[in-house]
């Protein structure tokens, strides 16, 4: 009889062994970026079956608002539950999804160089550490609030990147932030003498990028959502960005308006939908090359 119960017992933790193996993961990282001179964080969300699957996959970068950290999409946008839901239901492939960390509003402003560190220390680790494909192809980029502003501004300035990208209640605030808006209190726009640097925001808000983006070849799809009761009028400011974009890619810059503010409530109900509408141009997993790693 005590030999039946091991015997049950080990076949349970064996199971167990399993099904976290094959589960999807949320874990931290971190690694030195030498943009930022100091250790780079980042969240990380693998599918299910990652560690067992001979595939590379797609990668998403998730950005978190302002004042914010790589946590926070786990933490308060229920990242991993929506996930899992929408692989399980098939509305998207299995992907990994990279939320990383900025004390900036992804710029490089007055506090650190976050724009480079992202584009030229957290890309390249990625891509070199965990089994995504690094091509345009199977690469795509979202975030609320200030990491809709980043997102925004990466797609414009480097469209080669990225072959979709998601705004969900944009700080891309035209042609400078409301006087509520936190981005006159974030000392990546704050000079030494603590005043908001107008210039500084003109020159790195989205309409810098416009021209050089409607003049080159590459289109970014872009999904875009807000609240109707958005304290800092995104919807406004989003439909603005939309009327410049779509004669340049009709059909392809919706704006969700969705019932709320400038609140988690809105970003969860749009993550399902904006990831699905990335997953309509980005690839889905492929088999890792032979020898590639």
């Amino acid at each position: 009889m005590a030999a039946a119960r091991r015997c049950t017992l080990t076949i349970l933790m064996l199971l167990m062994l399993i099904g976290q193996a094959l589960a999807s993961q949320v874990s931290h990282h971190r690694f030195h970026s030498e943009a930022l001179e100091r250790d780079y964080p980042y969240t990380l969300y693998l599918p299910e079956g990652y560690h067992d699957s001979e595939l590379d996959y797609a990668v998403i970068y998730l950005l978190h608002g302002s004042f914010g950290s790589d946590r926070d999409w786990v933490t308060r946008g229920a990242l991993k539950e929506i996930a899992d839901r929408m692989i399980r239901q098939g509305h998207i492939p299995p992907a990994v999804i990279v939320m990383p960390g900025s004390q900036s509003w992804w710029v490089d402003g007055h506090n650190e160089p976050a724009r480079t560190a992202f584009l030229e220390d957290l890309l390249p680790h990625v891509e070199d550490v965990w089994r995504v494909v690094p091509k345009r192809e199977w690469r795509g980029i979202a975030g609320l609030s200030a990491g809709g502003y980043g997102t925004i501004n990466f797609v414009l300035e480097r469209p080669e990147l990225f072959a979709a990208a998601a705004a969900l209640s944009p700080a891309s605030y035209y042609p400078l932030p409301p006087a509520n808006s936190s981005a006159r209190e974030h000392a990546a726009f704050l000079t030494p003498d603590g005043r908001f640097d107008a210039d500084l925001w003109q020159r790195l808000n989205y309409p810098a990028h416009l021209d050089s983006y409607l003049e080159q070849d590459y289109v970014v799809p872009l999904y875009l959502s807000a609240g109707n009761r958005d304290v800092f009028d995104a919807v406004d400011h989003a439909r603005r960005l939309q009327a410049a974009l779509e004669t340049h890619q009709p059909g392809q810059v919706p704006l969700e308006v969705l019932s709320g503010g400038h609140t988690w409530r809105v970003w969860r109900a749009s993550l399902g939908p904006a990831l699905t509408f990335m997953f309509r141009f980005l690839q889905p997993p492929r088999e890792e090359p032979q020898g590639s790693r």
